[in-house]
């Protein structure tokens, strides 16, 4: 059966439904999210008989999303692709979708009669799916004919859609095989998302270790004596979790979500041997009860309170049970971890401790990693799914058979044993083969893992995915140093990867880029720039830059800048294509490389901007001149046009340091060309961006001309940006530092000193840019700003 999805629908227009109809928009798939029409008593005024009121609720849900932070949109304009209605009114339209994606409340009474009363609307090729997070998917197909059971899953989408990479697909007994294959490969493709595949069980793969390991958390907390300071600082980064630890995520989720997710489990699997772990401490039963639900609530384990006109994060006593400030906590063990960058290094020092908080983190871990162990087969079929939903749905650095690696499978079986604690049957198989590891590596390099029952088998490579790691593994690298790594990808395409301390710039990348376009240019067919870290590149060292302008060392400077331009010139003018592909954060000299490149192939969350103002500087490694060339591409090809308006565009972008907040908002900042691509699925960011550049080179491709000519709006320009800074600095918009930095970037946007209309070479605004640049280096107020940066992580306006 044919399946495709170029309409969808969701049911159901809460946060979740809303964000997904959000979500389905970005991936430029125009959508229908209906609700019910709002019941006597719920508060919505109007004419009860109009549109309006009877799609207050869709609209509503609508109009919320539109306000979310973070943004559910990639821009606003993607909203039009969604159009609310209601349940009553526009069912007939069902007729016309592909995908119905059902997002009500988690009733199982509630989705059947939904169900009941839109199946008549489907069509015969519909697909139907629910986003439920734990109801079995079997007990609701019992409803549905037989035909559209085949048609039925769920897709259990993780929140907030956009930002969640997970995607778990759970099939009933009847699901079409064919179905199952056409989802997971659309999901990647079109929704940019990680799919596993999970069983009918209660909270799937990743909330039902999550939850699971949540609990034991809490208890360790309440059982042990840790605060609540105490438990977030030792289960947050220092063990690979993302910094909102525990009780902070339980807070900003809901505490009465987690409630409900860990009784889910409690009820619906009483076979569980550890089923009494989902049974929720007294003390959190009480803050279920009294509110203390976290943000939805305004106090959880923290509270946001005004004190002296200032907000203050105060924290939960659970002896008291009442809200103090907060308190630093401090675990030898951990303090020594922190300077371990390797994620499971960082890890097995920790348990290696001999405080309690190593033991508060070795019992929790440990829990999970059994847990883990004895759920495989039951929850997934292969320790894979488990890993990646775990990585995926919770952002662990480590899924928990990877942990089991990290710390030794041989070593975490003696301890427990020496513990007392049972040994899960999957871990002594994996004892007895010759690795002795859950993962290991083949003959060709690539990853194998381990499966009951039949040892270690090779993974299946994930279709357009690119693993850099992989690649190195088997020796194609071409050339490396501290700071890059020139990696053969195939095909006749180089990558060059950077993996400094996140991935600042320095000479050691300038070199390799220099190198790279070399090599290319020689021997190769085309050049990706990406990598696989956690952001592209935050931007150039500043704190090495503080330290040679402390010391007046200007010459050096003067040769970082001349090299950083030079690398960006050559991969300009590279005679072979050059893509590059950023990802989360391309900021300040990360954006120039990018705009160098001239070829973007980016992840549709790519936060990318030149935000050098905000240290008091100037972007100088052509940056300023690469935005004011793509502003004056859209100027009229007529004799006389006023340039005046590309000018200040560019100004207003570069001085207000944007910095756009997905792909699409930067095409509108011009970061990216509509030429340039996009891809929401992170993971096949280097495949799409090699195939691009393959094909540029496939067609021929020539570089830009190296002779032409800028025209300026010069000294007019100057004196008319100057004249508006002045206004903004005598109505206190501006402070007057901020005036001068603006005007000195004025000057390097308008070709300095010469007259309106004069034609410069790209080299004139580089050597204004340096100049310009060496001038506030020099400056004691931008050496504040920029030890402010280091210090605080925000600018500092002096």
């Amino acid at each position: 059966m044919p399946y495709k999805i170029d309409r969808a629908a969701v049911l159901g227009a809460g946060v979740m439904g809303a964000t997904l109809a959000a979500h389905l928009a970005n991936a430029s798939i125009p959508t229908l999210l209906l609700d019910i029409v709002p019941p006597e008593g719920s508060g919505v005024e109007g004419d009860k008989s109009s549109r309006e009121y009877r799609d207050a609720f869709a609209r509503t849900g609508l109009a919320n999303v539109l306000k979310t932070k973070p943004a559910a949109f990639y821009t606003k304009e993607k909203a039009r692709l969604v159009t609310p209605g209601n349940i009553e009114d526009d069912l007939e339209q069902l007729k016309d979708v592909d995908w119905v994606l059902e997002a009500v409340t988690e009733k199982l009474k509630v989705k059947e009669s939904l169900f009941s009363r839109i199946q008549p609307y489907l069509s015969d090729t519909a697909i139907l799916t629910s986003n439920t997070s734990g109801l079995s998917v079997n007990d609701m197909a019992a409803t549905l004919d037989d035909s559209l059971k085949r048609r039925f899953l769920v897709t259990h989408f993780f929140n907030p859609p956009r930002y969640m990479y997970l995607l778990e697909l759970v099939p009933n007994d009847a699901t079409d095989p064919a179905l199952l294959e056409f989802m997971a490969k659309a999901s990647e493709e079109i929704l940019g998302k990680g799919v596993v595949m999970a069983k009918d069980t209660p909270n799937f793969i990743a909330n039902r270790i999550g939850v699971f390991s949540m609990m034991v958390t809490l208890r360790m907390m309440v059982e042990g004596g840790y605060t609540v300071e105490e438990v977030d600082a030792l289960t947050g980064p220092v063990i690979g979790r993302p910094k909102s630890a525990s009780l902070r995520t339980a807070d900003l989720v809901g505490l009465d979500t987690f409630a409900h997710a860990s009784q889910t489990v409690y009820d619906a699997a009483p076979e569980d041997e550890q089923r009494d772990q989902f049974k929720l401490p007294d003390i959190i039963q009480r803050m279920v009860k009294e509110g203390f639900l976290g943000e939805k609530t305004g106090k959880g384990f923290y509270k946001k309170v005004k004190k002296d006109g200032k907000s203050e994060i105060l924290t939960l006593d659970l002896g008291k049970f009442d809200y103090r400030p907060r308190e630093r906590a401090s675990f030898a063990s951990v303090q020594m971890a922190k300077a371990i960058e390797d994620p499971a290094e960082r890890i097995k020092a920790v348990v290696a401790g001999k405080d309690r908080g190593a033991e508060f983190v070795w019992r929790v871990l440990s829990e999970a990693m059994i847990y883990s162990a004895n759920r495989l087969g039951e929850i997934a079929d292969d320790i894979v799914q488990i890993d990646n939903a775990m990585k995926w749905g919770f952002n662990w650095a480590q899924g928990p058979f990877e942990l089991w690696d990290a710390l030794g499978v041989e070593d975490v079986a003696a301890r427990l044993e020496k513990e007392g604690r049972a040994i899960p049957a999957v871990v002594r198989e994996v004892l007895g083969s010759k690795s002795k590891r859950f993962y290991d590596q083949g003959d060709d390099s690539r990853r194998t893992f381990f499966m009951p029952g039949t040892g270690h088998q090779e993974m299946a490579q994930r279709e357009a995915v690119i693993d850099l790691a992989q690649m190195k593994r088997a020796n194609k690298v071409i050339k490396k140093n501290s700071g890059a790594s020139l990696v053969d990808i195939g095909d006749g395409a180089l990558c060059l990867e950077f993996h400094s301390k996140m991935n600042s710039i320095g000479g050691d990348i300038l070199s390799m880029i220099l190198a790279a376009v070399k090599e290319v240019e020689a021997n190769h067919a085309a050049l990706v720039i990406g990598n696989h870290g956690q952001n592209f590149s935050v931007g150039a060292n500043i704190m090495l830059l503080l330290l040679e302008a402390q010391e007046g060392n200007w010459e050096d400077i003067d040769l970082m800048i001349k090299a950083f331009q030079r690398s960006t010139m050559a991969l300009k003018y590279c005679k072979r294509p050059v893509v590059a592909a950023p990802f989360g954060m391309a900021l300040g000299g990360g954006c120039e490389v990018c705009l160098g490149a001239g070829h973007i192939y980016a992840s549709a969350e790519t936060y990318i901007g030149l935000v050098e103002l905000g240290v008091g500087l100037v972007p100088a490694g052509g940056g300023c001149k690469e935005m004011l060339l793509r502003q004056l591409e859209g100027k009229p090809r007529v004799e006389g046009a006023d340039l005046f308006p590309f000018v200040r565009a560019a100004f207003e972008t570069i001085g207000m340091a944007t910095v756009a907040t997905s792909a699409e908002e930067a095409r509108q900042h011009r970061f990216l060309r509509r030429s340039d691509g996009i891809s929401l699925n992170p993971q096949r960011l280097i495949h799409y961006a090699k195939a691009m550049a393959l094909g540029l080179a496939a067609s021929g491709y020539r570089p830009p001309d190296p002779t032409m000519e800028i025209p300026v709006v010069g000294e007019s320009g100057v004196a008319s940006i100057k004249t508006h800074l002045y206004m903004l600095k005598e109505g206190k918009f501006i402070s007057e530092y901020d005036a001068y930095l603006a005007g000195e970037l004025a000057t390097i946007l308008c070709g300095g000193r010469v007259a309106a209309g004069t034609m410069v070479s790209e080299q004139h605004i580089l050597d204004l840019e340096r100049e310009v640049f060496l001038r506030l280096c020099g400056q004691r107020k931008t050496q504040e700003r920029i030890q402010h940066m280091l210090k605080k992580g925000k600018p500092l306006r002096n």
